[in-house]
This record gives C-alpha cells, structure tokens and sequence, in this order.
C-alpha cells in the first residue's frame, strides 16, 4: 500500500503531472490491486467531498478578492499608509508591509497582494535607495503574509478536511499573522537606519484626514467581513456573500474604477480559479476516504510513535517537510494533501488542530517565495521585470526571518491560541 499512497503521488508530482490526477491515479491504483471496494463508492466520496456548505466560501472571497484587486484599491490604501507613517526610517519599506497586511486582509491571494502591491511600490523604494534585491525580497514575504491573515481561504480548506470551525481558524491566525507582519516592519526600519534612508512626506493630520477619506470605503471590507464573523452575526460562508455584494458596490458604483464588461470577465476568471480548486478537492476528498478505510493512518501514526521521538523534534521534520514541499506545490494542493496524513500524528503528540491549522498555514506561505519553485517568485518576475539572480538574492534573507517566526508559532501554542481562550 506504501507504492501506492506515499511513492505513486510523490512520483507523480515530480513528473509534473496536475495533483488532483496524481491523487486519482493512486487511489485507481489502490482499489486496483489493494482494495476490494465497489466503484460507486468513488462517485458517492467525490461528490460528498465538494457537497459541503463551508466549501461555498470560496468562490464568493476568491470574486471579492478579485474585484477589490482590480479595482485600484491598492493605491487607496498605500497613500493611506503612508500619510500614517510620515518620515519614520523606512517609511516606503513600512507602507509595503502594511499594505500587504491590509490587501491580504481583503484579498486573501498572496500572488495579487505581489502583483498590486509591488507594481506599486517597487520603483518607488527602488529610488529611495532600497536595493534592488531587498525591495524584491519584502515584497515577496509581505505577499506571502496574505495567506495566513484572515479571512484565508487556505484556512477554510483546512477547515473542511480537518473538520474544524473556520471562525477558530481565522482568529488563530490573526497573531501570527501580525507577528510576521511585525518582524518584517523591523527589518525595514533597521536596514533603513543602516543606509541612512530618509523618505516620505512629514505627518500632517490634514494629509491622514485627506488619505483616509479617500481609502475610507475599502478599509471597511475586513473590519465589515471580519467583524461581522466575529460579532456571531453571519457565517465565514455568508459572510464571503456580503463581501462580495459589498466589493461591488465599492469598486463599481462608489469607485467607479470597474465596468460592467469587467466585471464579467472577473466573474469568469474567478470561476474558473474556483473550479480549479474545487477539483483539487474532489479528487483530495477521495484520498482522505482511502487513507481512512485502509487503515493508513493509523499505520503511519504507529510507526511515528515507535520511533520515539520527542515531540519537538517530530513537529521539527514536520515543518521541514512542508517548507520543502511548498517549495513545489502550490498552498491549497498541499493542506488538502497533507492534512489528512499529517494531522493524525500531530493529534497522537498532544498538538490541538487549530494551532497545526496555523502552523501548516505559515509553512506554506513560506514555501511561495522560497526558491527555486515558489509561485510568488514567478508572479515577480513576469509583473516587474526583476531578474532571477536578484530575486532570489533578495528573498532568503526574509525567509530565514519568517522561519524564525515560523518557530515561535510553532513551539509557543499561545500566538495561536491567545485570541481563542
């Protein structure tokens, strides 16, 4: 069973073929030559696997996401956060960290916030006498804070395979998610003392007036989504639906930065980004039922507890594993993947699944600019015309912080689980 469920998916992937047929053809393999099982089982999993009212969240935030994307919110918000940060050291580099932080917040994609954010702002920081390769590397790792802010649709996906509340999910990772935030606002301000970089204009409360009033309507989409999730008063599904009656509202009647024709294509853009996802779940809900009803888990659960590893070090190989794998594979292939081996271990060693929720989260959004596959460092290239050579100078200086950060999540439960007691 072992060539069938652990070598025939990893053989798979490294040939490059899509995951969703990865996973079909180890679970064909499976009730082939292993499993005894009825072929209507498969259609009667695949269809229960995507048959679930939580999954509806997805096409409505991935539509908000892309509308408030399109529609020249980015701008909005950046000449917020600047006119706040004044001519505090490095206040270009700090207005990049908190964009990206807000623009996650609405958007929830890690390549838009890239793409926005860094078509923005990377001549800009480029002239203020950031280096090339430092600019590129804090707009990778800021891109990359999208996924683990909520409202995440990478915490949603958890959500449904690991069967837990979204709600939960979505505060657990609001902590760490500043704390990423925050490492990379001190990097910022210390290599901005160190090149003596003095840039912006100085705080004006009139200018902040002036700012906020501009970007007034689309800083109310996360306080609106998440506060009325968190106020009990709509579901994260219900709660997508709002976003995106209120995206449109902002972005086409309030902004006017969106026509009818747009919107439309954005309509069908994010259908087929949802489809490509809703696949991917199919064909991951049918390899969770095989590695349930052949008792895999299990095995692999014994096998880890016989080695008789402290905990620590199996939640490290853990960690290694995923930002390894998020290397290669893109966030949502990988939690739908992994979360059904992976849970059942960390379960047997005392790890709530809430905090491994947030940890396999911040692994992965890791694993999108982290040479040489991840996808941010793709979107990079093709949006700014960076060469390769800078980009990866520029991205691992960050990557060994965010791991840092990575640590303290991991091994102190309380970033993830303070906001949930």
């Amino acid at each position: 069973m072992v060539w069938t469920l652990i070598a025939l998916p990893i053989v798979g992937i490294l040939v490059g073929l899509p995951v969703f047929l990865t996973l079909m053809v180890s679970v064909l393999a499976t009730l082939a030559f292993i499993l005894n099982m009825p072929s209507t089982m498969l259609h009667q999993t695949i269809f229960g696997s995507i048959s679930s009212y939580t999954l509806l969240a997805i096409p409505f935030f991935i539509f908000a996401g892309e509308l408030m994307g399109r529609g020249g919110i980015s701008r909005r918000i950046i000449d917020w956060v600047l006119a706040l940060v004044g001519r505090t050291p490095g206040a270009i580099g700090m207005v990049a960290v908190g964009t990206s932080s807000i623009y996650g917040a609405i958007s929830g994609s890690s390549p838009a916030t890239v793409a926005s954010v860094g078509r923005q702002l990377y001549p800009e920081m480029v002239r203020a006498g950031y280096g090339v390769p430092f600019t590129l590397g804090l707009i990778n790792a800021g891109g990359a804070i999208s996924i683990v802010i909520p409202p995440s649709i990478n915490f949603i996906l958890y959500g449904a395979v690991a069967e837990q509340s979204i709600v939960s999910l979505f505060t657990a990772g609001i902590l760490p998610g500043l704390l990423l935030s925050g490492m990379l606002a001190l990097a910022v301000l210390a290599y901005a003392w160190h090149k003596n970089i003095r840039e912006g204009a100085e705080f004006s409360l009139a200018n902040v007036a002036l700012a906020t009033r501009r970007a007034f309507w689309s800083l109310l989409t996360p306080i609106i989504v998440l506060g009325s999730i968190y106020g009990g008063i709509v579901s994260p599904t219900e709660a997508g639906g709002i976003a995106c009656v209120y995206a449109l509202f902002v972005t086409v009647l309030i902004h006017r930065d969106l026509t009818l024709r747009e919107v439309l294509d954005i309509a069908g853009n994010s259908a087929l980004l949802t489809a490509q996802i809703m696949i991917i779940v199919a064909a991951a809900g049918i390899f969770s039922w095989i590695l349930t009803i052949s008792g895999f888990q299990n095995t692999l659960v014994s096998y880890v507890s016989d080695l008789q590893l402290q905990p620590w070090m199996i939640l490290l190989a853990i960690n290694a594993l995923l930002l390894l794998i998020g290397c290669f594979i893109d966030p949502t292939s990988a939690v739908l993947t992994l979360t059904p081996l992976l849970l059942p271990i960390v379960q047997h060693l005392g790890v709530n699944p809430i905090h491994f929720g947030v940890i396999m989260t911040v692994n992965l959004s890791i694993g999108m600019y982290t040479p040489p596959f991840g996808l941010n460092l793709f979107v990079t290239q093709a949006v700014l015309k960076a060469r390769t050579v800078d980009i990866y100078h520029g991205v691992w200086p960050f990557v060994g912080l965010q791991v840092i950060a990575l640590l303290l999540i991991t091994y102190i439960p309380w970033f993830a689980m303070a906001l949930l007691q």
